[in-house]
């Protein structure tokens, strides 16, 4: 067991280490000027002083509150639809047309509108987040319900079993799985929302700080902004996740065998 997790430990941070060296040596040998790519020596500076000022953690804190609340707002509806169509054809055939039509359209298209129709305020990046996390959600919740064995909801109507009842009892254990892997995908694609919601429009947040790095020509900031942008990713899918192996201690246990 030991040797195992010491090789996915050395297996893992191989890459990583190879991106670090190859970057210290284009910044201390090569011609690459500062403004392009700075030294490491410099963003570690710039992570300094952002962090010593509290300016990182005040963008942090507005972008992970945005993010909260517009996963929730997706989370609820996308749970709600996604049952709803996965339970009942009438349903699916009334609302899969236009769900489809707007899944394809790219979420940095619908931001432009949003802005339009919300402003730049704190609305239109709920609204952004709320949409580009909910088809994550519903496709999944959908997927998990209509996979429910037919067996099972015979069972369930011979008992003459209400329609809260049945899902209670039939759909939902059955999609919990799916459910919870589209919560995950969903607040993973919430993130990466926000950030580009406040890169075009904010003047808070992470990606704000990002964008307005890029117009000084501040290129260790950004650089900082996009390590703590992708490390903040990792610790939001590796919560969920045990979140989730608290929620199904049977799967954990599956994962261990």
């Amino acid at each position: 067991m030991k040797n195992n997790t010491m090789k996915k430990v050395i297996l893992g941070m191989l890459l990583p280490l190879a991106v670090i060296a190859a970057w210290f040596y284009v910044t201390t040998y090569g011609s690459i000027p500062s403004g392009i790519l700075p030294s490491i020596s410099k963003v570690s500076g710039a992570f300094k002083t952002m962090i010593s000022t509290g300016q990182l953690q005040e963008d942090l804190i507005v972008s992970i509150s945005r993010v909260l609340k517009g996963y929730a707002f997706s989370a609820f509806f996308g749970i709600l639809l996604g049952s709803l169509m996965g339970m009942s054809k009438n349903i699916k055939l009334l609302f899969q047309p236009v769900v489809t039509i707007i899944r394809q359209i790219p979420m940095i298209a619908w931001i432009p509108l949003i802005i339009l129709w919300c402003g730049i305020g704190e609305m239109s990046k709920v609204v952004i987040i709320v949409l580009a996390a909910f088809f994550p959600i519903l496709v999944n919740t959908e997927s998990g319900m209509e996979s429910t064995p037919q067996g099972y909801i015979e069972v369930a109507r011979l008992y003459k079993l209400n329609a809260w009842k049945t899902f209670t009892s039939v759909y939902l254990p059955n999609a919990l799985p799916n459910i919870l892997v589209g919560l995950k995908l969903g607040l993973g694609v919430s993130w990466m929302a926000v950030v580009a919601a406040e890169l075009i429009a904010a003047t808070t947040g992470i990606g704000y700080r990002m964008s307005n790095a890029r117009s000084m020509m501040q290129s260790d900031v950004v650089i900082v902004c996009m390590i703590v942008v992708g490390l903040m990713g990792v610790l939001m899918d590796k919560g969920i996740g045990i979140i989730f192996d608290m929620i199904t201690p049977w799967n954990r246990a599956e994962k261990s065998n």
